[in-house]
């Protein structure tokens, strides 16, 4: 699929410099931009879940205790 996106130049110049500096094409830092930034949001929407789950059972666990259950 491609897609087309205006841009000032000031913009297209620092988006064509951040993809030279990564050594990757100008549409793939778009891509990898894009899917960051979808990862962020999901990340951060998670975490408010659990956050609003969080007073209806306050009990926690340590991560190696969290690992040592999950082996058993």
């Amino acid at each position: 699929m491609a897609f087309s996106i205006r841009m000032t130049k000031e913009e297209e110049a620092l988006a064509k410099s951040h993809a030279l500096l990564h050594g990757i094409s100008f549409g793939e830092a778009f891509k990898r931009a894009l899917f960051e930034k979808i990862e962020d949001e999901y990340d951060v929407a998670i975490g408010e879940a659990a956050y609003r789950e969080y007073p209806k059972d306050p009990e926690t666990i340590s991560l190696r205790e969290l690992m040592e259950e999950e082996d058993r």
